[in-house]
């Protein structure tokens, strides 16, 4: 397991089981997707009882773990410690960062953010790196409204040295108005999950960001 904050990667799939999905696809296009560039990893099982999700996690871990892509699984820090995740991610309405360092100090923490408090608490927190969205509204979190670009341009305005992702409604049609309102890391999941080669999607948005960050080199030396 990996101890503290590391360098962390500017791809992150959020990997959500799909119903009626066999278990060996979606586990097929999890690696597919890492194979593709996607080099951070997230499960999110809601509502899954803890010895399904720990199963499940586990099988995750071996092909992250195989990638050398760090492994986060959501809202349960006893399942990542049995799995032997990297890290647990925090929603806003789970355990406190302070307790989850408590229950394992060498852990990875993320955390979501919907608004630039949320943003500033991350910061204080320390955490290992933090979401900051959703950008657009998505059926992934129903009922949240959408946090809009201008939160995005919010937190790139912050200049913090916490690493955050952009996250929600993010596809390879939008993903360059996420990098021109200052994200240089995003996070998605239907975009990369339910694409039909998932390989080819996640090598989409590897080309925008590397394009991106092109661009910010080259203005950069202009001025």
């Amino acid at each position: 397991m990996m101890e503290g904050r590391r360098d962390i990667g500017s791809l992150y799939l959020v990997a959500t089981p799909r119903t009626g999905m066999p278990e060996g696809e979606f586990l097929e296009r999890v690696h597919a997707a890492m194979e593709g560039g996607v080099d951070v990893l997230q499960l999110r099982c809601k509502e899954w009882d803890a010895l399904p999700y720990l199963r499940l996690a586990e099988r995750v871990a071996r092909l992250a773990r195989d990638a050398g892509v760090p492994f986060f699984v959501n809202d349960r820090p006893d399942v990542v410690l049995a799995a032997g995740a990297d890290g647990v991610h925090l929603g806003q309405q789970d355990l406190p960062v302070a307790w989850a360092r408590r229950m394992a100090p060498g852990l990875m923490i993320g955390r979501s953010s919907h608004e630039p408090a949320h943003a500033e608490q991350a910061m204080v927190e320390e955490a290992s790196y933090f979401a900051a969205g959703p950008v657009w509204d998505t059926p992934t979190k129903p009922g949240r409204r959408a946090a809009g670009l201008s939160y995005v341009q919010d937190v790139a305005s912050r200049a913090t040295a916490v690493p955050w992702f952009a996250i929600g409604g993010i596809n390879l049609d939008n993903v360059h108005e996420v990098l021109e309102a200052g994200a240089t890391r995003i996070a998605v999941v239907r975009a990369i999950l339910d694409a039909r080669d998932p390989a080819e999607a996640a090598r989409g948005f590897v080309e925008a960001l590397a394009q991106a960050a092109h661009s910010v080199e080259q203005e950069a030396v202009c001025t």
